[in-house]
């Protein structure tokens, strides 16, 4: 799907493909806490700290739905090892990783090719002791056909995702939630943020396709945290 990256996390560029099959089948919206829960608890043994507002503000994937974005600027820290695969064994994803960033419009970048997904690089990587990690990509392409994330949409807690880095380290995480949300609701301030527990957001499009916009409605949002 393609929309303006400017916020990858939710209004990637628009869909530039037709509605694919996997379209018409029809799993719940909503699996375990609500994404918007699920970005705000902190773990057990940590306190709880106050989410600082993302970089962005649109809607990501067609894009992402797009977000607008703010200065987009590496908060300064220690060394980043980014990403480099992303694999969901239980749902068949497994897919390589590029650092992305913003359009001029404000929306997250994504990589042109569906079968990869894109890091913003201006927020956390995977793996981080605080912030949330925002991975997302493309749900289809009318030339390329599906994209990497097109089974995000079946995701359920407990699922595990693995995050493979620059220097071999893998990172594991456990599905909490799963979304379908219309692109203007998602929640881009919590999702891009610097601060707060470690979390993974991995995103792509979903819901009606609209053939006039060729874009679809919706973003589908998981958040998985780290296991330990």
């Amino acid at each position: 799907m393609r929309t303006p990256a400017a916020v990858l996390a939710l209004g990637l560029t628009l869909a530039i493909g037709t509605p694919a099959a996997w379209a018409l089948t029809r799993p719940d919206p909503a699996a375990g806490v609500p994404v918007a829960a699920a970005l705000a608890a902190a773990p057990e043994t940590a306190p709880e700290a106050a989410p600082e507002p993302g970089p962005v503000t649109g809607p990501l994937p067609d894009r992402l739905p797009t977000a607008t974005a703010r200065p987009a600027a590496p908060a300064p820290a220690a060394t980043v090892v980014p990403p480099v695969r992303l694999s969901v064994p239980a749902l068949g994803i497994d897919a390589p990783v590029d650092p992305v960033g913003v359009e001029p419009e404000g929306e997250m970048t994504l990589p042109g090719d569906v079968d990869r997904v894109g890091w913003y690089r201006f927020g956390p990587a995977p793996g981080a002791a605080e912030g949330t990690a925002v991975v997302a990509g493309h749900v289809d392409d009318a030339e390329q056909g599906l994209g990497a994330l097109a089974p995000l949409r079946a995701a359920e807690p407990g699922d595990e995702l693995l995050v493979e880095a620059a220097d071999g380290a893998v990172s594991r995480w456990q599905v909490v939630s799963r979304e379908l949300i219309r692109k203007p609701g998602v929640p881009l301030g919590d999702l891009f943020t610097r601060s707060g527990p470690a979390r993974l957001a991995v995103i792509t499009c979903g819901g009606p396709f609209d053939a006039e916009l060729r874009s679809y409605r919706d973003n589908v949002v998981v958040v998985a945290v780290p296991v330990p």
